[in-house]
């Protein structure tokens, strides 16, 4: 029995939230344009999808890019990116899995936070980023 509940409750993180889908499109929206802002080279665009406590921590454009480019190259410059796993924890705030391949040709693991800002868009709050065991294709 307790197996069987494990695994309901693994399929349930696994699958986007139905009743918070515009929650979800939102988030992954966010994500998605720092990620293509990083491409193309538009750090100040990347830089403003980051939330508060994000720009407390990395006060100006300049810290901000030093962190990403010495701590996350892949989420800098991804050849490649797909959303993976989301989990949403409120209407406010939202889990999501980035499987990136970075510029190295690697494969990588980002799993973002976000939260609903006052304004009505979803910010970004942190990355944790590992190198994934999966493989490319």
């Amino acid at each position: 029995m307790r197996i069987a509940f494990v695994g309901l409750f693994m399929l349930a993180l696994a699958l986007p939230a139905s009743a918070g889908d515009a929650e979800v499109k939102a988030a992954q929206g966010a994500i998605d344009g720092q990620l293509r802002a990083f491409r193309a080279g538009d750090d100040e665009g990347a830089y403003s999808y980051a939330a508060p406590n994000v720009k407390r921590i990395f006060p100006t454009l300049d810290i901000f890019m030093n962190m990403v480019t010495g701590a996350y190259k892949p989420v800098h410059k991804p050849r490649n990116y797909a959303f993976g796993k989301v989990q949403e924890l409120s209407p406010t705030s939202i889990i999501q899995q980035v499987m990136i391949v970075g510029e190295d040709g690697k494969d990588y693991e980002a799993v973002y936070t976000l939260e609903l800002q006052p304004d009505g868009k979803f910010r970004i709050t942190g990355v944790s980023l590992r190198a994934s065991t999966s493989l490319s294709t």
